[in-house]
């Protein structure tokens, strides 16, 4: 029988979700108007609901926003949400409210980029298919400035420990770019600007082979921690020959069987206000529907 299809463009290596980035926050009342009255977003209703720590749902995926000392990603967060001008309004209608911090918000060709009160880059995207795949709201991926000449030990680093894909793309600087999930990306974007000191921050995955890359990342002494059954962490992202640090980002690492895996998230309209309630039009589907693909 002839070959119809390439079967390798469904391969997903070890990794099958990316699910949050955490990041510390000083004020939860200024993240709020930042994630979720600004962007649109949603708190978890179900988890991390008093004043010291809150999640924002973005379709199937997460911010953390623990209190403590403001944290800053080295990069940014990409961030599909539909509703261009919509998008704007609201984080017009947040200015006031953000004055006297690093607030700010500025239209690109083909995406909006908004500043945090605390310099957290979020560019968002409208939905594109071909480009991030059939996700309506999401996190398609986040970016990483990383020095130069660390991009292609970067990309040799994860199948190798983790069994994650990754691949090395060359244009305006490399990039390693690491699949973490379905149309789900860590990219590492080379960089001549001096990197910023690590502060904390984490991203968190699940992954299939969850014994495999631990013994691995042991037997290099690469295990920050471990915190239960079925997570652990990693910081250093390292040369396989040497030894040597390349980017340090804390990596939560968690099994497909972790109790928390894929549990349902809540998104809501933000289009929807008390003035122009419509009944049954509550919740935002994270997912395009049939007609907005070809499939």
């Amino acid at each position: 029988m002839p070959q119809q299809f390439d079967r390798s463009k469904e391969d997903l290596g070890n990794a099958i979700h990316f699910e949050h980035v955490n990041i510390q926050v000083p004020d939860q009342r200024l993240a709020t108007l930042f994630y979720v009255a600004g962007l649109g977003l949603t708190r978890d209703p179900y988890l991390m609901v008093s004043d010291t720590n809150m999640w924002i749902n973005a379709g199937r995926s997460q911010f953390h926003l623990p209190s403590g000392r403001p944290q800053v990603l080295r990069g940014h967060v990409g961030l599909v949400i539909e509703g261009r001008e919509a998008l704007l309004a609201r984080l017009a209608s947040v200015a006031k409210k953000l004055e006297g911090t690093a607030f700010a918000f500025r239209e690109h060709n083909d995406h909006v980029e908004a500043v945090c009160p605390w310099g957290n880059r979020v560019r968002c995207y409208e939905p594109d298919a071909a480009r991030f795949g059939r996700i309506a709201l999401g996190i398609p991926y986040v970016e990483f400035d990383v020095p130069k000449g660390t991009a292609a030990g970067i990309c040799a680093f994860y199948p190798e420990i983790m069994g994650m894909p990754a691949s090395l793309r060359n244009g305006e600087a490399a990039v390693a770019a690491v699949t973490t999930g379905r149309n789900q990306h860590l990219l590492f974007r080379e960089t001549d600007r001096p990197p910023g000191d690590y502060d904390g921050h984490h991203v968190q995955m699940y992954i299939t082979d969850f014994s495999g890359p631990y013994r691995k990342l042991l037997a290099r002494k690469l295990i920050s921690r471990e915190d239960n059954q079925y997570q652990y962490r990693f910081c250093d992202i390292v040369d396989l020959d040497s030894g040597k640090p390349l980017f340090t980002v804390e990596h939560e690492v968690r099994s497909a069987t972790h109790p928390m895996f894929m549990r349902p998230m809540v998104n809501r309209n933000p289009a929807l206000n008390n003035r122009n309630y419509a009944f049954g039009h509550d919740e935002s589907s994270w997912a395009m529907g049939p007609d907005q693909y070809e499939g």
